[in-house]
């Protein structure tokens, strides 16, 4: 497991443009705008590392914009429960942190700009989803000084391979020859403990003025959301943001929830599922620190990993871990990082052509096939479907952000069964997904979405009306091998008025 500290690994760190570092400047600035967290975070070790290097003090720029895809109050509240968090850490180890929120469209424009001009060097977050990497690209073209992106993404570097991973199975293969050396490199723990790092305060006064600081608590009262130019009808998630919320649930999950997640995850009424994904795509949480927790559950080394000879691709005994442990790095990893994958190397990772030839063939053989339902995308909203399996799963997307593994597979199956298109369908199931899941925007919810549709998947027969050779889910089939009565009775009509 992790031993010395050690300088961030090379394969880690882009340089994005060709303006040198200032060493005269006033600070090194971090750009925090995915791993927004303060520890287990490459990232920021990577502005440590820069600033004890210049001597200079850090400062650690987390901004919050208004005019993104989605904006609601759901994903601004969990955000701004994360800066919360940050912001208290800060002030606890002596580092100056800026926090802003954009009170109106294009008020935030200049501030980065501003802050650089006085900077040794910007260092940022590499995310290669959403408009993050179109972002970090128009700024490249206009900071003064040197900027680097850094990939904190993964426990499996994002440059190390360019090739894309069609399946899963090639892709488990792949890791168990590669990742080896990489479960040696984590991230530190407490990077702003380094007795190394000027604690100087430095933010600018001019800055502030211009661009005042945000008053964090009084946002996030009902009243301070409202003021936001952001989507007021997509309310509250169930779950609160930040590091500590992130740090409890995992600890939760391990102690309690982690020894049944072999037999029970696909179990509605019985959930084990971590509850993870939501911190992992905000950053409030890194796949290295859950990696590590798991890995003391389980007493385990590097030593105690399987024969690649004899794993060969199958998720059984890589690890040497338990099966419970096993199936969940095996989503953690697996099925996590090769959305990332994709993401990083394909550009077409979110378009209808991305999909596999077999799946976009069948698909347009089966395009005008007689649909028995078809519903409106207000109706697929509104939870409005004859199916109440569908609609209970879709009630707990909109009031809580969030959906049941197994429930959202057939979910997005259900909607290329009741929607005009393929296309159709996909664009629907994109728009809810981002509008309402706290892990939307994210190259994993991406995959999942893209699997209904036959990425990582194979050919299945029998051909079926518009799913052709696609993968074919049924209500009538999920309910014969799920326990449902819970769930629907939580989430399902009866429930609805409660929910909302």
């Amino acid at each position: 497991m992790p031993g010395p500290v050690m300088p961030v690994p090379e394969l880690r760190v882009q340089r994005i443009n060709d303006a040198d570092l200032n060493p005269d400047g006033d600070f090194v600035l971090y750009w925090m705008i995915a791993n927004r967290r303060l520890h287990h975070n490459f990232s920021l070790d990577r502005a440590v590392e820069l600033a004890i290097e210049l001597g200079r003090p850090l400062l650690i720029l987390e901004a919050l914009r208004c005019d993104y895809q989605w904006a609601s109050v759901r994903l601004h509240r969990f955000v701004l429960e994360g800066m919360v968090d940050n912001q208290k850490a800060c002030a606890e180890a002596g580092v100056s942190y800026y926090p802003y929120v954009e009170p109106d469209r294009g008020r935030g424009s200049g501030l980065l700009l501003k802050l650089a001009g006085k900077a040794c060097a910007v260092v940022t977050d590499e995310f290669p989803c959403f408009f993050l990497p179109r972002m970090v690209r128009a700024v490249s073209r206009v900071l003064p000084v040197a900027l680097e992106a850094v990939d904190s993404n993964g426990l499996y570097p994002l440059q190390h391979t360019d090739r894309v991973f069609t399946k899963a199975f090639s892709f488990r293969n792949h890791l168990q020859k590669n990742l080896t050396p990489f479960l040696t490199e984590f991230p530190r723990a407490q990077p702003l403990d380094d007795p190394k790092l000027n604690k100087s305060a430095c933010l600018p006064d001019d800055v502030v003025q211009q661009w005042p600081t945000a008053r964090l608590d009084e946002l996030l009262t009902e009243h301070g959301l409202q003021t936001l130019p952001i989507d007021q009808s997509v309310g509250p998630g169930a779950l609160t943001g930040g590091e500590q919320a992130a740090r409890a649930r995992l600890t939760g999950f391990v102690e309690h929830q982690l020894h049944r997640y072999a037999d029970d995850r696909n179990q509605p009424d019985i959930d084990p599922s971590s509850g993870l994904s939501p911190y992992l795509h905000f950053g409030h949480i890194s796949a290295h620190e859950v990696f590590q927790a798991i890995a003391d559950y389980e007493h385990w080394s590097v030593n105690d990993l399987g024969d690649v000879k004899q794993t060969k691709g199958s998720r059984e005994g890589w690890w040497g871990m338990s099966p419970a442990s096993e199936g969940f790095l095996d989503e953690l990893i697996t099925w996590r990082e090769i959305g990332y994958n994709a993401a990083s190397h394909d550009p077409l990772f979110e378009k209808y052509e991305s999909l596999p030839d077999f799946a976009q063939k069948t698909l347009a053989d089966h395009a005008a096939d007689t649909r028995e339902y078809l519903y409106s995308d207000e109706q697929l909203r509104d939870s409005k479907t004859h199916d109440d399996i569908w609609n209970a799963a879709q009630n707990q997307l909109v009031s809580e952000g969030r959906m049941h593994n197994y429930l959202r597979m057939l979910w997005g199956k259900k909607i290329l069964e009741w929607t005009a298109s393929p296309r159709d369908a996909l664009a629907i199931m994109i728009d809810l997904n981002n509008r309402y899941a706290l892990d939307g925007r994210n190259p994993n919810s991406y995959s999942g979405i893209f699997w209904v549709l036959g990425r990582y998947d194979r050919v299945w027969g029998p051909e079926r009306r518009i799913f052709g050779k696609i993968r074919f889910m049924s209500s009538d089939s999920t309910r014969k091998k799920l326990k449902l009565k819970g769930y629907l009775q939580k989430y399902g009509v009866a429930a609805a008025d409660q929910l909302f």
